[in-house]
């Protein structure tokens, strides 16, 4: 039997006990026919395919790889201790740029992993690759947070911008933005010379990054792009690429397949 499929309730009355766990609507609707079905619709039902469909909304936006990097133009606390008012992404157009978001500054993960990528920041300036940090403070916060010493708790001044994301609009254009805290996940994008996204990763709150990591994978980026050869599991600077054909595997594999 047919139930009125496509046609709009006309609700009667409403059970709203325990409203936090359970709302039900007891509805009469009508259907094909010359009679009424009676039908009980959860409304938490409705709740939670809602934000289970906006969940995946979210997360196939979040994956940038090969996709042009959002610009953005924001303030930013820069190297030199000022604060740019109108820091923006595209003009590092032509550079490799290592886009490093944190959740938020004077906190506990994010100080180990921005003191550890300063630390590699010149093995990243003499690959080319500008970095830039965001987070969701404001450039006045991160401007504190570099004039505080290491050992209380600091950055010290460290060597590359960072940008406030005080609106959370570059987060959630990265599709970083956490969805129950309201911060930016630990995510890194390598963006290209063109614009381009090779790479990201996004790790949860609570899991710092490996910086020496990052440095491979652009290493591996840069010898693609140089070498037009590809890169196998565990690839790192100086040893041998793979041609991209079925003659280039099997060469490859027999020669390194017990390392791999």
């Amino acid at each position: 039997m047919r139930k009125g499929r496509g046609k709009k309730p006309r609700v009667l009355y409403s059970k709203t006990k325990n409203r936090a766990r359970s709302n039900f609507w007891l509805a009469f609707v009508p259907n094909n026919f010359t009679f009424f079905g009676v039908y009980i619709v959860s409304t938490t039902s409705f709740r939670e395919n809602n934000k289970h469909k906006e969940s995946i909304q979210k997360s196939n936006m979040s994956v940038l790889v090969a996709k042009a990097a959002p610009d953005f133009t924001a303030a930013a606390a820069m190297p030199d201790g000022s604060i740019k008012a109108d820091f923006q992404l595209s003009n590092l157009r032509g550079k490799h740029v290592l886009l490093f978001f944190w959740p938020l500054d004077f906190t506990f993960v994010c100080p180990t992993e921005i003191i550890a990528l300063d630390h590699r920041s010149e093995s990243f300036s003499d690959l080319g690759v500008e970095i830039v940090g965001v987070s969701i403070d404001s450039p006045f916060t991160h401007h504190a947070w570099r004039k505080t010493p290491i050992e209380h708790g600091g950055i010290g001044p460290v060597k590359f911008p960072i940008v406030a994301d005080v609106k959370h609009e570059i987060a959630q254009a990265y599709g970083v933005e956490h969805p129950d805290e309201g911060v930016a996940m630990r995510a890194t994008f390598l963006i290209d010379k063109q614009g381009v996204v090779q790479h990201q990763t996004v790790n949860n709150l609570p899991l710092g990054r490996n910086i020496d990591e990052h440095l491979r994978i652009v290493e591996a980026a840069q010898f693609v792009e140089e070498y037009g050869e590809v890169c196998p599991a565990g690839w790192h600077k100086g040893e041998d690429g793979l041609v991209p054909t079925a003659e280039g595997v099997a060469e490859y594999l027999a020669a390194h397949n017990e390392s791999l």
